[in-house]
């Protein structure tokens, strides 16, 4: 259901129902969060995720039982990847539709390929997403895109998303593995304080973790490793 492999810091996370087309279902939504956060506590300095076979995810699994559990551990796990504090990139190898789109947009980056499409169609189930997903939609992609999107029930190809935003960069999952073993050199402590900046950490929270930064042994290290012409080498503490 979910396969958990890793390369030096940066943990990949699949999501494998390929039969499904990695649709979400009460028990993915708790093993993905679960795999997350103990990547994270393992030391995993970046998570990818992705989808086995030719679909990222195509959404909430329509066989499968809804009601306040599914709402519970779907909602826990797409604001949970959000706390952590560590990016999370999300390689979108084919659809992601509904709670695929959602998981895509709890990521902190996205590299699409060619067959990657989003789009959030409860218009057309009569079902609905959390305000949240609306309005991050809406800070990433645009308001013109999300409201098609919501109001329209369209969706939005690769190019399309890379223009407006909700996609990063084109590429393919060995693109977005490069990218985050690159973004896995970077500052540990920095990294989680602009993640919780951008996704509107508390002021209490984003002031602990501003000190930390100025606190840290990495600061001292870039110091050295400038004046001795190498890269720094960051350990986040």
């Amino acid at each position: 259901m979910l396969a958990t492999t890793r390369d030096g810091a940066v943990s990949l996370l699949t999501l494998q129902r390929p039969e499904r087309r990695n649709a979400l279902n009460l028990d993915l939504c708790r093993a993905i969060d679960a795999a997350a956060r103990a990547e994270v506590e393992a030391g995993a300095r970046v998570l990818v995720l992705t989808g086995e076979g030719t679909s990222f995810c195509s959404g909430a699994d329509l066989g499968g039982v809804y009601g306040a559990e599914f709402l519970d551990a779907l909602y826990g796990m797409l604001h949970g990847l959000t706390r952590l504090p560590v990016p999370v990139v999300a390689a979108v190898n084919g659809p992601a539709i509904g709670a695929g789109t959602q998981l895509a947009l709890a990521s902190d980056l996205r590299v699409a390929d060619v067959s990657a499409r989003f789009g959030v169609p409860t218009a057309r189930n009569g079902m609905a997403v959390d305000a949240w997903t609306m309005r991050t939609l809406q800070t990433v992609a645009g308001g013109g895109v999300a409201r098609r999107l919501m109001l329209a029930a369209e969706t939005v190809d690769r190019d399309e998303a890379l223009h407006c935003g909700l996609a990063d960069r084109a590429g393919t999952l060995d693109d977005a593995l490069a990218w985050a073993a690159e973004i896995a050199t970077l500052a540990p402590l920095t990294l989680a304080h602009n993640k919780l900046v951008l996704n509107g950490g508390s002021d209490a929270d984003v002031d602990r973790t501003f000190a930390a930064c100025w606190a840290s042994e990495d600061v001292r290290e870039a110091a050295v490793a400038r004046t001795e012409k190498r890269a720094p080498v960051f350990r986040g503490v």
